[in-house]
């Protein structure tokens, strides 16, 4: 079973105030996470009833491994902790 579900990256979109992109000619949704005005990361969200499918693309595209992203869309790890990772990593301003 993949680590990154279709539930589980929309529970991370939402805790990461994503704003959602209806792109109705591809087969995935974009997400998109902004933080001070500026696009910071983004990922895609299939819109296929197979809630199975993997979206292991997401922990890359928000630039921790699988397990914090896990983290993410189970509530352990808050918006203000991962950005403070992208800080440490030097993917955002301090």
């Amino acid at each position: 079973m993949p680590i990154i579900t279709k539930e589980l990256a929309l529970s991370i979109a939402k805790k990461l105030e994503a704003e959602i992109q209806k792109r109705s000619k591809k087969a995935h949704d974009l997400a998109k996470v902004y933080h001070d005005g500026k696009l910071i990361a983004s990922f895609g969200i299939r819109r296929g009833s197979k809630k199975n499918l993997g979206h292991d693309f997401v922990p890359a595209a928000l630039y921790v491994g699988p397990n914090q992203a896990r983290l993410l869309g189970q509530c352990p790890l808050k918006r203000e902790e991962w950005l403070e990772i992208l800080r440490e990593k030097g993917k955002l301003p301090a």
